[in-house]
């Protein structure tokens, strides 16, 4: 047994970050400022992508593109929520930031079922489901494992084909940074993402996130949105008072205590700690097959997959839960499925393939801080049985 737990989770602080944030705390600018337009264009260039746009958290971000949804339409075609029939379709497993920003811009929402063997959403029930008032679709993709986003392309060119419009494919990224498939990386995929910088993310800034877009519009409109309305980049004869608000708008945008963090964080997870991540899961994949009463999901190494959560299912979840507290191992299932929470009990369908696998899935430690000892410690314990 190990003297002191193994976590699930763990922030990470690079001695950058906690030794030098005092320079920006005494600058006199710790709001909205330099550190998040250089914090951006980090981002930017490490996505390939120059439509980046910071907030204060995913969860904003998101609440923000349903705002946009609904308000003004997203995207080249402007695809808008129009009526109450109108609807966006998600899955129910994930952390309830993925989806309270839908029924909180007062949109209906449709539960898609979820896929045994990856936890991320059921494409052949999406593709069920679609209709003429899908206006878009909410992905996660679970622990940092891509959705199969080609195949979720040509849904939506199916849809196209027979409804004129491309709904639009939104992805909750919050568990992805870093996630690159044998074609892309997450993040610059032509659809619009989510990413967190929560504490226990990959990369932390304490709290924030950020929205990747694909339409210059869309982000000159976010860019507004998310400080009140107002155009902060105007010139204007008293720099205290703004022009003439044209449309309502958030406190959504990320400051630059937490901009600097971040940017001081993302060299050593871009560079050490994400391979880490994924090393850790392609270890698992090869020590965990053909233990009794373990399932492993179906990931494929040919992906590169820092993982942030890494699930399994098991029988008798119960006991083993209790029997890797007993061996210092901190495992979770992490998040309840939302769709049984009684503010969701409007939106309720039938979910087979969740059912089927939901009492059997959990998460093991997989990040940054399980070493070589570490993980070998985990299979051996989980290889005694319980």
């Amino acid at each position: 047994m190990t003297d002191s737990p193994i976590p699930l989770f763990k922030v990470f602080m690079s001695d950058k970050a906690s030794g030098s944030v005092s320079k920006v705390l005494s600058s006199g600018y710790i709001t909205q400022g330099p550190e998040v337009e250089k914090f951006e264009e980090v981002l930017k260039n490490y996505f390939s992508n120059d439509k980046v746009v910071t907030t204060n958290s995913a969860t904003s971000g998101l609440h923000l593109i349903f705002h946009m949804l609904k308000e003004y339409g997203l995207g080249e075609d402007k695809v808008k929520i129009d009526t109450a029939l109108d609807h966006v379709l998600t899955t129910p497993l994930t952390c309830t930031a993925t989806n309270w920003p839908i029924i909180l811009n007062d949109i209906n929402l449709r539960w898609v079922d979820v896929n045994p063997e990856n936890c991320n959403m059921d494409l052949d029930d999406l593709e069920s489901k679609v209709n003429k008032n899908t206006k878009a679709v909410l992905v996660v993709h679970w622990g940092g494992y891509p959705v199969d986003l080609d195949r979720l392309r040509e849904i939506q060119n199916n849809f196209y084909q027979k409804y004129g419009f491309k709904f639009v494919i939104i992805e909750d990224s919050a568990h992805a940074f870093g996630t690159k498939t044998d074609k892309e990386m997450i993040g610059n995929t032509g659809n619009i993402s989510s990413f967190s910088f929560q504490a226990i993310k990959h990369l932390t800034s304490v709290d924030g996130g950020c929205i990747n877009f694909n339409y210059k519009e869309d982000v000159d409109r976010a860019k507004l949105l998310r400080w009140y309305g107002i155009d902060r980049e105007e010139n204007r004869k008293d720099f205290r008072c703004e022009s003439d608000i044209l449309n309502v708008g958030f406190k959504f945008h990320m400051n630059d205590v937490n901009a600097y963090i971040g940017r001081m964080n993302f060299e050593p997870v871009t560079k050490d700690l994400l391979k880490k991540h994924e090393n850790n899961g392609i270890y698992y994949n090869d020590k965990l097959k053909n233990i009794k009463n373990v399932e492993l999901m179906d990931y494929s190494n040919d992906y590169s997959v820092p993982f942030w959560i890494y699930t399994i299912k098991v029988k008798n979840r119960d006991r083993f839960m209790e029997h890797m507290k007993n061996k210092n191992i901190i495992v979770s299932r992490v998040h309840e499925r939302n769709d049984k929470h009684t503010a969701t009990k409007s939106y309720q369908e039938d979910l087979p393939l969740l059912e089927s696998f939901i009492d059997e899935m959990v998460c093991i430690p997989v990040g940054w801080w399980v070493g070589e000892a570490e993980r070998e410690y985990i299979v051996e314990s989980i290889k005694e049985g319980w």
